[in-house]
């Protein structure tokens, strides 16, 4: 059932509204409300405005249910509000053809809106500009391009399955301030405090998929899903194992059923899993590994707009080495622990050129801790998604 919107969070709606920057940063607000549920869509808002006073607002509902300009036009209805001749601020670009809704871009037409203002175009290769021009052509006045690279933040793995068909895949790491993210006996728990803990949690529940590796499942037994975030849908467990080793009582393999790569054949016990409701994929590389690359081809096809990767130094070191990984989620804890685990089974370089380059995209405290987003630069970015490079 699709959501209401009446009477949800409108403290916020009574600011006047004085011009696009204020109207596209309160559809951005309204946008994030869809965080955890629209995938494989995007995540959009809208609000409609007259005379500086919003008079209907909505984000996109689950998959199949209500976008947010039809959320939107609902809601100024609901509250006995005319849209005719209203300006209408969108996160991004209506949408101009059927797919599992009709289009918005009709909707805003037949209810007389007099202007449309979108923070970015849809990289759908399905709208792409369309949108917009079926609103100018019905004599809807159009603009684009207000706060357009917090539209794109807002939904970097749907612009990065649009223009690449691959996921946005954020390698994630909690480490001591000496780079460990365990003693040498495998002890982690805790070395980053609850509150990086929580946002962690927070930042598995906006992906899709949350990928580890057989070594983790066997060393730790995670459940890697999302607690103590009111999400209406958990990602998908994705589980490297290319000699399909995992145990069948492994705390992972419980609940949701997950998607098990690996790069052997075991009937019997592929077909055991299959039998429990896990999904085998097949993907070796020539060295009898799984074909990573392959793998987030595969996320892609099947609508993964946003990878959480949470693995052990060797996968994240053949995710970085496969060219696989976007961004890195690093928290640093205020400690040292001397040799340990480290985030990144790399070789040693032999020479200091050779190194990776990241740029800090974001640094914030997370209680105790300290948490880095940081993005490749040179020839491993992905710049051609990104609205910033």
């Amino acid at each position: 059932m699709a959501q209401s919107n009446r009477g949800t969070d409108l403290a916020n709606d009574r600011a006047a509204i004085h011009n696009d920057t204020e109207g596209m940063a309160l559809a951005l607000q309204w946008a994030a409300k869809g965080m955890y549920s629209t995938a494989p869509n995007p995540r959009i808002g809208c609000v409609i405005v007259r005379d500086g006073v919003v008079i209907g607002a909505g984000h996109t509902q689950p998959a199949g249910q209500a976008h947010a300009e039809i959320q939107a036009l609902r809601d100024a209805q609901a509250r006995g509000n005319e849209v005719r001749g209203a300006t209408a601020y969108v996160t991004l670009e209506p949408c101009s053809h059927y797919g599992r809704t009709p289009p918005c871009s009709n909707a805003l037409v037949q209810a007389g809106l007099g202007r449309v203002v979108a923070a970015m175009t849809d990289p759908n290769p399905l709208v792409a500009g369309r949108g917009l021009a079926q609103l100018e052509a019905a004599g809807i006045a159009v603009s684009s391009g207000v706060l357009a690279d917090q539209a794109h933040e807002l939904n970097i793995g749907f612009f990065s399955r649009m223009r690449r068909a691959l996921p946005w895949v954020r390698l994630k790491v909690a480490a001591s301030l000496d780079g460990a993210t365990a003693l040498d006996n495998g002890e982690s728990q805790w070395i980053t405090g609850p509150d990086a803990r929580a946002d962690g949690h927070a930042w598995r529940a906006r992906a899709q998929a949350i990928l580890t590796g057989i070594g983790t499942v066997k060393a730790d037994d995670p459940q890697l899903n999302v607690r103590g975030i009111d999400t209406p849908m958990q990602p998908r467990r994705v589980i490297v194992d290319s000699r399909l080793e995992i145990a069948p009582g492994a705390r992972i393999l419980q609940g949701e059923p997950c998607w098990i790569v690996a790069a052997v054949e075991m009937p019997e016990k592929a077909a055991a899993l299959r039998a429990a409701g896990h999904e085998l994929i097949h993907l070796p590389n020539p060295k009898g590994k799984v074909d990573l690359p392959a793998l987030m081809r595969e996320l892609g096809r099947r609508e993964i707009n946003e990878v959480h990767v949470e693995a052990g130094s060797k996968l994240n070191a053949s995710m970085l080495r496969e060219g696989c990984v976007d961004e890195l989620l690093v928290y640093l804890a205020p400690s040292l622990v001397g040799p340990g685990q480290g985030m990144f089974d790399l070789p040693p370089l032999a020479r200091l050129a050779d190194k990776r380059r990241l740029r800090f995209h974001d640094v914030a405290r997370v209680g105790d801790d300290i948490r880095i987003l940081a993005r490749f630069t040179g020839p491993e970015a992905n710049t051609d998604i990104n609205t910033e490079e």
